[in-house]
């Protein structure tokens, strides 16, 4: 008997008292800039047991001006903006490449926060690519070296032995290069912190990158 979808949505809750924790948030006492606050509660997500807190959701647009939307990991973030990476030939590659402009998302929901990030995307130099992918874990790098990202798989067993044998070249050889594993930087143009209420008054502060450094202005709920 298949499931009943339209009961089963009804039956779900957010931000349950018993895993949730809603934390008050004043933005007149929120740091000048967005990265010191996002920062801050990246940290306080991480010590509340957030699982995979350095996760996000990754918005981009495809060469025919569709949007496609995957979680990928946080590689930093610092003055020139948060950080990820993917094969240059991916399909979020070549979306990059087509529109170079991609959005952000974070959701911790053991504290009922999310942050949003928009603006540009620029690859960095391919010294740095190589220095990221190499200060990652050797399972990071048999996966950027069994490579063909996003092309159609034949078989799991095709995938397999491709993925033996990036295994035994990363640990051969840690240094190995992958010639199109990519670091990208989105540079912020707005950064935007919400906040959940449990009067559903939720807070959200928006910082928005001028000529003269970081503005900010609240959003209706």
């Amino acid at each position: 008997m298949g499931t009943d979808l339209p009961a089963l949505l009804r039956s779900l809750r957010v931000w349950d008292a018993g895993t949730t924790t809603l934390p008050a948030f004043d933005p007149d006492t929120a740091p000048p800039t967005p990265l010191a606050l996002f920062t801050d509660w990246l940290a306080q997500a991480a010590a509340a047991g957030q699982p995979e807190p350095h996760t996000m959701s990754l918005a981009t647009v495809d060469e025919a001006g569709e949007p496609d939307v995957r979680i990928v990991m946080l590689h930093g973030a610092d003055a020139g903006g948060w950080s990820f990476a993917t094969h240059a030939t991916s399909r979020k590659g070549r979306a990059l490449a087509a529109h170079p402009y991609a959005a952000l998302a974070f959701y911790w929901p053991v504290l009922g926060r999310q942050v949003r990030v928009r603006g540009p995307v620029t690859a960095a130099p391919a010294e740095e690519s190589r220095a990221d992918l190499h200060a990652r874990s050797t399972g990071a790098l048999a996966a950027a070296l069994t490579g063909r990202q996003s092309e159609e798989l034949p078989s799991l067993d095709d995938l397999r032995q491709a993925s033996q044998d990036a295994w035994r070249r990363a640990r051969h050889n840690p240094a190995e290069p992958s010639p199109t594993w990519t670091l990208y930087r989105l540079s912020p143009r707005t950064v935007e912190f919400f906040q959940g209420d449990p009067d559903r008054r939720h807070v959200r502060l928006e910082y928005r990158s001028t000529e003269f450094g970081w503005s900010r202005g609240l959003l209706w709920p």
